[in-house]
C-alpha cells in the first residue's frame, strides 16, 4: 500500500473518530438554534452506532467482492460526506437524526477497510502492532472533536463548519479513491464466504464474550458514567473533568500504540489480552470497594483503566488468526459488530441499573453498584477467553 493510500485512511479513519464524538460540543447551539434537547441528541448519537453496526455485515461483503479502495471512498464520500451536509441545512431535530445516521453509514468502513488491507497484505504477527498504531493515530480524532473543534465553531459558526467538514470528507473519500491499492484478488478456487462459516470456526466461539464486553467498558465509563462520577461523589468542576477525562482519552491513545510491543514482550496477542484484561478487572474491583478514593488516585485508576482497555487490536489480531483468507472481509467486520454492539447495548442498559442503584443508594454506592455492573460481564469474559487456543500460524477453513 502506498504511503499516500495509508495516509488517506489514517485520515478516514479519525473523521469516524470525530463524528462519533462531536456532538457533545455542539449541544449547547443545537438546543438554541435547532430546538434539539438532550434527548435528541442521545437519540442522534445512539443512530450513529446503530447505523454504523448493522452496516458492518454488508461492508465485510463489499470488502471481500470489490476490495477496501471502493467500499471505503464511496461510502465515506456518499455517506460521510453527505450527513455532514444534511447536518449544515439542519433546521429540526429529526434532521439531526437523518445527519447523523448518514454519518454512521460513511463511518462504517473506516476501520475495517485498512484492517482488510493488513490482514492480507501484511505478515500476521504485525497484525496487532499496526492495528494498534491505527487505532492510536485515528483516536486524535476524538481529541479533534473537543477543544479544537469548539475554537473553530467560534471563529466560523457551527453551519460553516459542517459545511467545512462535509468537503474535507469528501477531499478524504477522493484521495482514498486515488491513492489506496487494493490487495490482490482471491482465485476462482476460493470459496464466497457466509456468516455460517464464521460461526463454525470454534477458535472464535469463546472471544467473543471478551469482544463484546472489553472496549464497551473504557467507552461508557469515559463517553458516560466519568463526568457525573467525578461530580456527584468527588465534587470535581468542570474543568477538573475536562481534565481528567483529556487524561483518560490521552491514555486510551497511548495503550493502542502499546499493543504491538505488548505483544512482542508477553509472547502474543492472546498473552497480551489476558494481561491487560486482568489489569482492566483489577481497576474495577479497586473502583467497586473504594469508590469514594481521592480524585488524584481516582485519575489514576481512570487513566490506568483507559491504557488497558485498549486491547481491541489485540482481540482482532487474535481473532483475525483463525480466519481464513476468503472470510477475512465478513469475518473482521463481524468481530467489529461484536464489539459495537456490546458498546450499544452496555450504554443503554447502564442507565436504568444506575437509575435503580440511585433510587436505592447514596451516589457513592450507586456508582459501585455500576462499575459491579460492568465488572461481572468483563470477569465473565475473560474467563471464557481462557479456553481460546492460540490462533494457528495459517487459518484452516471452516469444517
Amino acid at each position: 500500500m502506498l504511503k499516500a493510500g495509508l495516509v488517506s485512511l489514517v485520515l478516514a479513519y479519525m473523521l469516524s473518530q470525530f463524528y462519533r464524538a462531536f456532538l457533545a460540543v455542539l449541544a449547547p447551539v443545537l438546543q438554541d438554534q435547532v430546538g434539539a434537547g438532550p434527548g435528541d441528541l442521545a437519540l442522534s448519537s445512539g443512530l450513529w452506532f446503530i447505523a454504523f453496526a448493522a452496516m458492518q455485515l454488508p461492508v465485510g461483503a463489499a470488502l471481500d467482492r470489490f476490495g477496501p479502495r471502493r467500499t471505503v471512498a464511496w461510502l465515506m464520500g456518499l455517506g460521510g460526506a453527505g450527513g455532514a451536509v444534511v447536518f449544515a441545512l439542519a433546521t429540526a431535530p429529526w434532521h439531526l437524526h437523518v445527519a447523523m445516521t448518514l454519518l454512521g453509514i460513511g463511518c462504517s468502513p473506516a476501520l475495517m477497510g485498512p484492517y482488510y488491507i493488513f490482514a492480507r497484505e501484511y505478515p500476521q504477527a504485525a497484525f496487532g502492532a499496526l492495528a494498534g498504531m491505527l487505532v492510536g493515530f485515528g483516536s486524535l480524532g476524538n481529541i479533534l472533536g473537543a477543544s479544537p473543534l469548539v475554537w473553530v465553531i467560534e471563529a466560523a459558526g457551527w453551519r460553516q463548519t459542517l459545511w467545512g467538514l462535509a468537503a474535507v470528507t469528501l477531499g478524504v473519500a477522493a484521495l482514498v479513491l486515488a491513492a489506496v491499492r487494493d490487495p490482490a484478488r482471491l482465485g476462482a478456487g476460493h470459496p464466497q464466504g457466509s456468516i455460517g462459516q464464521i460461526l463454525r470456526l470454534r477458535g472464535l466461539w469463546f472471544i467473543l464474550p471478551l469482544f463484546g464486553v472489553n472496549y464497551a467498558v473504557t467507552a461508557a465509563i469515559r463517553g458516560l458514567w466519568a463526568a457525573p462520577w467525578l461530580t456527584e461523589v468527588h465534587g470535581a468542576d468542570a474543568t477538573q473533568i475536562g481534565r481528567v477525562t483529556l487524561a483518560m482519552g490521552l491514555a486510551m491513545v497511548a495503550g493502542s500504540f502499546a499493543v504491538g510491543p505488548a505483544a512482542r514482550l508477553a509472547g502474543g496477542a492472546r498473552r497480551a489480552v489476558m494481561i491487560f484484561s486482568a489489569v482492566m478487572i483489577a481497576v474495577m474491583g479497586v473502583m467497586v470497594l473504594q469508590p469514594t478514593l481521592p480524585l488524584a488516585v481516582v485519575t489514576v485508576l481512570l487513566v490506568v483503566l483507559g491504557f488497558f482497555g485498549s486491547a481491541y487490536p489485540l482481540l482482532m489480531a487474535h481473532g483475525r488468526g483463525f480466519l481464513p483468507p476468503h472470510l477475512v472481509g465478513r469475518g473482521m467486520t463481524f468481530l467489529n459488530m461484536m464489539s459495537i454492539g456490546g458498546v450499544g447495548v452496555m450504554q443503554f442498559a447502564s442507565r436504568p441499573v444506575y437509575a435503580a442503584a440511585q433510587g436505592a443508594y447514596p451516589p457513592a454506592q450507586a456508582f459501585a453498584m455500576l462499575w459491579l455492573f460492568f465488572l461481572i460481564p468483563l470477569a465473565i469474559g475473560f474467563l471464557l477467553y481462557f479456553l481460546t487456543p492460540e490462533a494457528p500460524a495459517h487459518a484452516p477453513d471452516p469444517d
